[in-house]
Order: structure tokens, then C-alpha cells, then sequence
């Protein structure tokens, strides 16, 4: 029941936000969005909870619980984002992707997977919540960032017209009809409204992705030890422990170039777009192949 009131309220959240790309100004809009956004969230809290006192541990221990967690992280990331930023972007490309995961867990996992069930032997033990956490809240943030990536690059490939973010500039100035003429910059010839629009977009991705890093290597570094307790050896090739290798190595070289090189905008924002899907198939495709060692996170 409240997984549904959750999905319906990021339903309308989605719509909020993607109403007030449109209408600009319609600050009340904007706030409906964060409204309904908080509320779900606290429907998918005072969900995890209630799974938590009726089973006796942390709800963490299949897919759909690890679902409903991810989608919980992905809306309290763009809640956190949403105080600081200073449009809707970053909602309407948040919202959504917490939406259709709620989405996923109502509609497509078994009813089976939905009921409270005790701990499988594997995962009875002291790490899971290191672990497990440690690697949702990766997930949250690195998918929260590539997202952003993502959203940039379609906004600078197609291009749009300064009128259609006319929010982001002061409707009482001008200066939104001059363009940027400095050279050898991922920004030139845009509107200053877009220039602002894509320097956000690439601020909040970056800040996002340095964010979930170190959740991701706590989360290998956790995995690693409790892997060892429970297998006897840290490290056994497992499709889910090289997938989560594979995904580390993608953005530590995304904060590499970004730090070290000095890359911005279109040419980083391509790694976060191989990290989005990196990402993805790290945590759901590896469980939906139901091979491996970590294959009790989809069917038992």
C-alpha cells in the first residue's frame, strides 16, 4: 500500500517538475513538485521501517527491498540537490528514474519477493548493513550524476532555444540575448541562459559522482571483507563483484580527467553516460541473469 501511494506521489512529482520546464515562472508549481517528492519519500521510509520491525532485520535482503532502498536514496539525492540548485532540471531528471523503480518493484517482481521473509543464511551477518548501504547510496548518487551527464548532453546536442529556459535568467534583464564569444571553451556561441543551464548540469553531475565514489569503495572494500568471513577469499571473480570493479574503474577515471585534466561539459559528461549504464547493469541486470554468487538477490 505504500509502495502504491509512493509511486503515485513520484508520479506527480514527475509531472510537477516537467510542468514547470514549461511554464517558467510558476514558482508554485516548482514547490508542488518538492511537496510530493518529500512525501513519497516518506512513504518509502515508513515503508523500510515497518519491513524492519516486522522482520527483524534490515530491509536489504532481496531485490525488491533493495529497490524500494534505491529509489528512497535516489529521492533524498535530488531532495539534498534540490536546495542548492536553481532550477527544475534537476528534478525532472531525478524524479522519474525514482518513479519507474518503483514502478519496477510494484509491477514486475514477483509477489513472492514482496512479503517479509526471514534472512537466507548468506546474508545473516553483521556486514550486510556495511555492505548492502554502502552500495545503494553508491548507486544513488552515481546514477543521480550520470543522469545529469546525460540530460547535458541531449540539452547541448539539441541545441535548445534560449526562450525555452528563459527561467534560469532574470526576466527583467537582457542579458540573455547576448552569446559567449571566448574561444577554446566547451561553452561557446551558447545563450547565457543555456551557459548557466550546462554549467549547472556539470557542476551537480561531478559533485554527485565524487559523492558516490567513496560509497562504492567502501561498499567493494566491505564486500570484500564479509566475502572472506562467509567464502573464505576476498576476491572470487563473482559476475556482481567484477561488474562492480568494472564500474569503480569507469569513474575513477571520470574524476581522474575531471580533476587531473581539467575536462568539463560535453567530453566528461560521455563517461557518466558509460557509467550510467554501467551502473545499471552492475545492479539489476547482473541479478536479473540469476548467476553467481550473489544470485539469492533475485529468486531464491
Amino acid at each position: 500500500m505504500l509502495s502504491n501511494i509512493s509511486f503515485f506521489l513520484l508520479l506527480l512529482s514527475t509531472l510537477f517538475y516537467w510542468s514547470r520546464l514549461t511554464t517558467f515562472q510558476n514558482t508554485w508549481i516548482y514547490f508542488f513538485g518538492k511537496l510530493t517528492g518529500l512525501l513519497s519519500n516518506c512513504c518509502l521510509t515508513a515503508l523500510l521501517l515497518t519491513r524492519w520491525f516486522t522482520a527483524g532485520h534490515l530491509p536489504l535482503s532481496n531485490l525488491y527491498e533493495s529497490s524500494i532502498f534505491l529509489s528512497w536514496s535516489l529521492i533524498l539525492t535530488h531532495i539534498l540537490i534540490d536546495l542548492k540548485s536553481e532550477g527544475a532540471w534537476i528534478g525532472a531528471t531525478t524524479a522519474p528514474s525514482a518513479m519507474f523503480i518503483n514502478g519496477f518493484c510494484i509491477l514486475s517482481l514477483p509477489k513472492d519477493m514482496q512479503r517479509v521473509t526471514a534472512l537466507v543464511p548468506a546474508l545473516q551477518s553483521n556486514w550486510l548493513l556495511m555492505h548492502v548501504s554502502m552500495m545503494i547510496f553508491s548507486y544513488a548518487a552515481l546514477l543521480s550524476g550520470t543522469l545529469l551527464s546525460i540530460t547535458l548532453l541531449v540539452l547541448d546536442t539539441l541545441n535548445i532555444k534560449e526562450t525555452q529556459i528563459s527561467f534560469f535568467t532574470n526576466k527583467n534583464s537582457n542579458s540573455s540575448k547576448y552569446l559567449v564569444q571566448h574561444k577554446n571553451s566547451f561553452f561557446v556561441t551558447k545563450p547565457i541562459s543555456l551557459i548557466k543551464l550546462l554549467k549547472e548540469l556539470d557542476y551537480w553531475s561531478y559533485r554527485s559522482i565524487n559523492i558516490g565514489f567513496p560509497f562504492l569503495t567502501l561498499g567493494i572494500l566491505s564486500g570484500a571483507v564479509w566475502a572472506n568471513e562467509t567464502w573464505g577469499s576476498y576476491w572470487n571473480w563473482d559476475p556482481k563483484e567484477t561488474w562492480a570493479l568494472i564500474t569503480w574503474f569507469i569513474f575513477a577515471i571520470y574524476l581522474h580527467v575531471r580533476i587531473n585534466k581539467g575536462w568539463k561539459g560535453r567530453k566528461v559528461a560521455l563517461i557518466g553516460l558509460l557509467g550510467f549504464f554501467v551502473t545499471w547493469f552492475c545492479y539489476l541486470g547482473v541479478n536479473l541473469l540469476g548467476i553467481g554468487l550473489h544470485s539469492y538477490g533475485w529468486l531464491n
